[in-house]
């Protein structure tokens, strides 16, 4: 017997659009056709004209129990349409187009898993005091959660804050954090494009155009050459809000780390 079990109590919805069931557990055609777009040539009615569904629904028919009809035609009543069984409703979705196929198998998949949340009705939960009681507590929960991640964020930004300085190049702010590979820190900012090496032949760090004045600023100077033309040096500089950025990749531990690196995450100025 092929009729599948369905224990969900809430239907599948596509692209908005509810997937209504007749008693049988049939998905209504007709709805999945609303879903996908709704083009004229696409109806049910054209998919059932074609010999390859014609012989998918003769095969399948050989297959159910007496008394068990593959597809049905509803005209008229509360729920019209034409409601076919799960393999006949994807196959109809496949002739559509491959993706809308995919769309709809994975969706009846978490509906018959029992995946899918039940549809929400506000008016209902109004007037259903346990209901209500559980979503106060479900609520304090996660205020009580969020007033602990927004202490320890404040703690974060306060930690960060007294490590900054005016003036700092990306190295000697991460000399300051535990761990870092600092020989590393500006590779590791050349290939997220905040630097460029501006030299073929020796190391010239300028900032790159993504960081510039974001997360990088530069200093000049002009140096002297004894014997040839005086030339201007440029410093990467930090910006706050490239120290902040750089804080919170380190916390995540995406900067380059020293073999030795001990596993946490501690400063030279860490407030108590």
């Amino acid at each position: 017997m092929l009729k599948p079990k369905l224990p969900n109590n809430s239907l599948p919805v596509i692209c908005g659009v509810e997937i209504t069931t007749d008693a049988e557990g049939r998905f209504n055609l007709n709805a999945l056709h609303r879903a996908s777009g709704g083009q004229e040539n696409k109806e049910p009615n054209k998919w059932l004209r074609n010999k390859q569904a014609k012989e998918l629904i003769s095969e399948l028919s050989a297959n159910l129990s007496v008394g068990h009809n593959v597809i049905e035609t509803v005209k008229g009543g509360v729920s019209p349409g034409t409601f076919a069984h799960e393999l006949l409703a994807v196959e109809y979705a496949g002739w559509i187009s491959p993706s809308y196929r995919l769309q709809v198998n994975q969706t009846f998949l978490d509906y018959r898993t029992g995946k899918l949340q039940p549809i929400f009705d506000p008016t209902k939960a109004l007037n259903d005091p346990v209901f209500l009681r559980n979503a106060l507590l479900e609520y304090s929960e996660k205020v009580q959660v969020l007033e602990v991640e927004n202490k320890d964020l404040s703690h974060k930004v306060e930690s960060m804050e007294n490590l900054f300085k005016e003036g700092m190049t990306p190295t000697q702010f991460c000399k300051m954090l535990n761990g870092v590979n600092v020989m590393m820190a500006n590779r590791f900012l050349e290939s997220r494009k905040w630097l460029y090496n501006e030299s073929k032949s020796k190391t010239r760090w300028r900032v790159g155009n993504y960081a510039r004045d974001k997360y990088l600023t530069e200093h000049q100077s002009t140096i002297s050459n004894h014997g040839g033309e005086d030339f201007i040096k440029y410093i990467p500089v930090l910006l706050h809000k490239g120290a902040v950025r750089l804080y919170q990749l380190y916390l995540k531990g995406e900067l380059p780390m020293k073999a030795s690196w001990n596993g946490e995450y501690t400063h030279e100025k860490q407030v108590a």
